[in-house]
């Protein structure tokens, strides 16, 4: 079985299932897993710790699979940025023919990727940043509602709203992401305008998930509340597992704390090591509330196709029988 849309053509791939780019957890065993069940999954490259250490993880996944994949190139603000360009580069001269990019101002990125014939995919949490990326010349779309890890930017529409929104006025392929895990999401994203799902923390709690079982589990355990959203009172919200590091950082924040009282807590380095030992409590990490909806922790073939088949029991099941019923009310 098969779901076709303008994504799946466009891309090449069977189904219409993304794996974005997660900092720590896009590493090619995942990546390639994703490929291989018929998905789109995305390497981080800020992942990685040089440009050289990306293309030696891009060698890697092409032994995994030979199914398409890309890479994620997320642009945003720092003290001391890391060397876009030559990531960039990296990306190019490995023969990427597909790039996630996210984050801020990315034209120069996705003209140089244009220029060398790569698919761009934006990430976007609002319908004008949307039109902006879709002027730049991008590919296609995927759109962040506010449920989603990470950043979901300032401006709190949930995806129910958020998607049929971007839907009215984009008019290139867009995908939905924030709060996506299983059929129903699917099919409800197909029905609100979109041409397929992008699923992050879904992921995160697969079997080939490059993190601590113990993290995997944690995912399983928690529920669509156990998030916390920090970096609210500096403008660059952020949805977090909620911990005892993440609660701490939004008791600072109502206390007037700035980021140089929190850096230490939220550092980059701790949070990686929350995958990398299973403490929970060891840093700050993305999740979603899509962890309400997660009960299993499957290998990602056996993901993909389970939310494909019920997708699919769904759309020409209940709802054929709806419609069936409607019709003969009406006869």
């Amino acid at each position: 079985m098969a779901l076709k849309t303008r994504f799946t053509e466009m891309f090449g791939i069977e189904h219409p299932i993304v794996q974005g780019g997660m900092q720590w957890v896009g590493r090619a065993e995942l990546v390639a897993a994703v490929a291989n069940g018929g998905g789109l999954g995305f390497i981080t490259a800020l992942t990685q710790p040089t440009p050289e250490k990306l293309t030696e993880e891009i060698a890697r996944c092409r032994t995994l699979t030979d199914k398409p994949f890309g890479v994620n190139l997320t642009i945003l603000p720092a003290i001391k940025p890391p060397p876009y360009a030559e990531y960039r580069q990296a990306i190019i001269e490995a023969g990427i023919k597909i790039v996630e990019t996210a984050g801020n101002k990315p034209i120069e990125h996705v003209e140089e990727f244009k220029k060398h014939g790569i698919k761009v995919i934006h990430k976007c949490t609002s319908v004008r940043h949307g039109l902006s990326a879709e002027r730049m010349g991008v590919d296609a779309i995927s759109i962040d509602g506010f449920e989603c890890a990470g950043h979901p930017g300032e401006d709190d529409v949930p995806g129910l709203i958020l998607i049929p929104a971007a839907a009215d006025k984009i008019k290139i392929p867009m995908i939905a992401s924030g709060g996506f895990g299983d059929a129903r999401g699917l099919v409800a994203a197909l029905a609100l305008g979109a041409e397929g799902i992008n699923m992050g923390t879904r992921f995160m709690a697969t079997v080939e998930s490059p993190i601590h079982p113990n993290i995997k589990q944690q995912i399983v355990d928690n529920d669509e509340r156990a998030t916390e959203l920090i970096f609210r009172t500096m403008h660059n919200t952020s949805r977090v597992a909620k911990n005892v590091i993440s609660t701490q950082v939004v008791a600072m924040e109502r206390e007037g704390a700035k980021f140089e009282d929190v850096r230490e807590l939220v550092a980059g380095a701790r949070g990686r090591n929350v995958y990398e030992v299973g403490d929970n409590d060891a840093g700050i990490w993305s999740a979603g509330q899509i962890q309400g909806l997660i009960h299993d922790i499957p290998t990602c073939a056996e993901l993909i196709h389970r939310i494909v088949r019920e997708a699919e029991e769904i759309i020409h099941g209940r709802l054929d029988r709806m419609a069936g019923a409607r019709a003969m009310a009406d006869a």
